[in-house]
């Protein structure tokens, strides 16, 4: 139950003292992907993991290079953004990585400082401060480079009222399926390649004033076959937490390297987004289609009540329905939580979701890896490349 813990660099409650938070972060504003077609996108995203329609900007609202749709639940937001010609970015990234995360969005007081501050510390330009209005009030935003060609932008939206953005129009349609529970966003793990880790950790320290306060080394995030190193980067108020994954030497591929070879640069991995209610989350998320990991071996949910001792005694749910579900459990000093893994939301194996219920919780289930990896590598061996 303490394993994680070991491995802490920095108490959590060390972080607020030791992160420069001269970027004071929010929240996550949006996470936006660029994809082959943004209505299908949407349609799926709202069937299976039960988003709804909040806002449209196209060639109605005077595009013409792209089209969006902006679906929310609860407190996430996700933009599906498509291009419109042959010749936009856009479209190349797609072409290039699949379907994938393009922009992470993060919620600011000061648009125009968060770009100043980061500028100056090292960060790559992605958007000068720039102001845009409508009938709503009046955003801010600016944006910096990150790994890959992954971006940050700092949203500014203390004078705004509207739905989304400027730019935006209300997107009204007859289908809303029911939420699935899901609340917000809990972390976004990037990975990145061979022999980057540090460069990034010390990327995000210096540019961005985060902490690294849990590593974990090929020793510890192994199976027989391979293996992987991870640092989780926190910033000050701890809102916002971006682990960082590099593939390490094994027998055989590792999932970050198939990552890598699949997306054909760093970049998002996967989305944990957090729920209150993991059992039935996971539940109408497999009824609308959801595909998770396959189940550990029986062994894993007999060993649940010596590895969450004394947690036992406060755990609500049941085992076997655990086991039915294939949820994975974990612990630390401060509490439990439960997490699964879908199977990649596209076709390339890149992209995935987690979901997660913390019961006091703060670690990322170091004591799930070993079975959550070697799920993984059955779904490689399926594919041809472990």
């Amino acid at each position: 139950m303490k394993k994680e813990l070991k491995n802490t660099e920095y108490s959590l409650e060390k972080i607020f003292k030791e992160a420069k938070d001269f970027l004071p972060l929010l929240g996550t504003d949006y996470i936006e992907f660029y994809v082959g077609n943004a209505k299908q996108a949407a349609h799926f995203y709202k069937t299976a993991f039960g988003f709804q329609s909040l806002a449209y900007a196209g060639l109605e609202t005077g595009l013409k290079d792209r089209v969006s749709y902006v679906l929310k639940q609860d407190k996430i937001r996700i933009v599906l953004t498509t291009a419109l010609n042959s010749k936009s970015a856009i479209g190349e990234h797609v072409k290039k990585h699949g379907d994938g995360v393009k922009v992470i969005a993060l919620w600011v007081d000061d648009a125009k400082k968060a770009y100043e501050e980061t500028i100056k510390r090292g960060a790559k330009s992605y958007l000068k401060p720039v102001t845009e209005s409508d009938e709503f009030g009046e955003v801010v935003k600016s944006g910096i480079f990150t790994y890959g060609e992954t971006v940050h932008l700092f949203i500014e939206r203390k004078n705004y009222k509207g739905d989304f953005l400027p730019g935006f129009i209300k997107w009204k349609s007859e289908y809303n399926p029911s939420s699935v529970g899901l609340k917000f966003v809990d972390h976004m793990v990037g990975n990145v390649g061979w022999g980057e880790m540090n460069t990034w950790v010390k990327w995000y320290e210096e540019v961005m004033g985060f902490v690294n306060f849990l590593s974990f080394d090929d020793k510890q995030i192994h199976t027989e076959y391979s293996a992987l190193m991870s640092k989780v980067m926190s910033n000050g108020n701890g809102r916002i937490k971006f682990p960082l994954n590099e593939p390490a030497k094994g027998k055989k591929k590792s999932q970050i390297e198939e990552y890598l070879d699949f997306y054909e640069s760093p970049g998002v991995q996967h989305i944990a987004i957090a729920t209150d209610d993991i059992i039935q989350t996971v539940r109408k998320l497999r009824t609308r289609g959801i595909e998770f990991l396959s189940a550990p071996p029986k062994e894993y949910y007999t060993a649940i009540p010596s590895r969450l001792g004394e947690h036992m005694k406060i755990m609500n749910e049941n085992i076997d329905e655990l086991e039915e579900l294939a949820i994975l459990v974990d612990a630390d000093e401060e509490g439990y939580l439960l997490q699964i893994f879908t199977k990649p939301v596209e076709d390339r194996p890149t992209l995935f979701f987690e979901i997660i219920q913390r019961m006091g919780a703060k670690g990322f289930g170091a004591g799930n890896f070993k079975a959550l990896f070697e799920s993984i590598e059955r779904e490689q061996q399926n594919r041809g490349t472990l």
